[in-house]
Parts: C-alpha cells; structure tokens; sequence
C-alpha cells in the first residue's frame, strides 16, 4: 500500500462529547453508562474488549478477549490459565483492557491489577457455556505450537463422542481473572482532533477525576 494512501486514512468525529459535568465521580457508574449506550446502539459484541499484558521483563503482548461480567469492584474474563496472556498475568499480575466502540466514537482504558476468580465462579461460567465451547476449552492446549488443523479438529471429536452422555468437566487449566481497576480513561472523539478525554485514579480509597489533553 502506498504510504500516501495511509497518511491520508482520517475521521472526523462530530457525533458527541464529554465534559466533567457529565461524568460521575465513580467511573464504574461511567462505565455502566457508556456500556449500556453501547448494548442499545447494536454494536457487534460491545464486550469485545483488547486484553493486554507483559511478561517479567516487561514484554508487551494484547489480544482481544471477550468480558463476561463486571460490578462495582472488578472486570471479569475468562481464559485459558497456560495460554500466553495466562502465564504472563502469573509473571506480572497487572493488565490494561480497551474498549473501542468506532461506531459511537468512543474508547474506555482500564488499567489494574489481576486476581484469579474463585472456582466455584469459574465452574458456575463454564457450566452455562455452550457444550461446544466447553468441549472446545478441553480441546485446545491454548498458545502452544500444533501440527496442523486435523489436530484440533480430530481432537474435538473424540472428546464430543466421550462425553456425549455425561457433562463435559471444566479443566482446571480454565477459568476466570478479576481485574481491579487502579485506572479508567473515557475517550469521546471531537473535531479537529480535540479529543475529551476524562480519567480516574485511584488514591487512598479515593477516585481523583481530571481532563487528560487530548
């Protein structure tokens, strides 16, 4: 592709803004608020959301993930705990999520730390899980090097026919992760690259709210 071409790929954003007055002093409540916005909008999946992580020496990686679940205190996904992002959050408990929702013009940064779910929450997820998802996570050795498709594809059915008549058991190298937010940014496209940007930080109990430039 022509550099050209690149340097000319440009939006405009018209469609809303976001000042302090119209930003809670919990961002949770934000959060809910925009997240809601989103689910009304027909978004394809507004949960989709970029995972990243960093190993013990600070090498970077991120993938997109899906969020199963937040409340007042946390965000909660679940994973594979020997996948790359699994021994990476083992190395380095700490985790930056992205949601990015183009269509409303709109972005949320969510830094924190990461805790492991308890096992009877992540029993209670997969157990609601398609049974084909389920079979899938006992199916994939996640982020490790495979021979080809067929492995996968062979794998999946002879764990489908084995379990064909009982339910298929959560593996305990799958579950969930919390991640307690220390950080949120809420990004609003604006003209002229005039971006709203308001974010939150934790202190002493505390949430400071502030205008970052854009």
């Amino acid at each position: 592709m022509e550099k050209e071409i690149l340097q000319n790929l440009r939006q405009d954003y018209k469609s809303n803004t976001l000042s302090e007055i119209d930003s809670p002093e919990n961002p949770f409540e934000m959060f809910e608020k925009w997240f809601s916005e989103a689910l009304k909008s027909g978004i394809y999946e507004p949960n989709a959301m970029t995972l990243s992580t960093a190993d013990k020496n600070g090498y970077p990686s991120a993938r997109i993930v899906l969020l199963k679940g937040f409340d007042k205190e946390r965000f909660t996904f679940y994973t594979n705990y020997n996948s790359q992002k699994g021994k990476e959050m083992e190395e380095n408990p700490f985790a930056c999520l992205l949601f990015f929702w183009p269509e409303l013009e709109r972005q949320i940064r969510i830094q924190g730390k990461i805790v492991k779910t308890s096992e009877n929450e992540s029993l209670a997820y997969f157990n609601s899980r398609p049974r084909a998802s389920q079979i899938g996570a006992l199916t994939s050795p996640q982020s490790q090097t495979i021979p080809n498709r067929d492995f996968l594809d062979l794998r999946w059915k002879e764990l489908d026919q084995k379990y064909q008549n009982r339910p298929v058991p959560k593996p305990n190298y799958w579950g969930g992760y919390d991640l307690y937010p220390e950080f949120f940014e809420f990004w609003q496209g604006r003209s002229s690259r005039l971006h709203d940007r308001i974010a939150y930080k934790s202190e002493k109990g505390k949430w400071l709210r502030n205008r970052l430039a854009p």
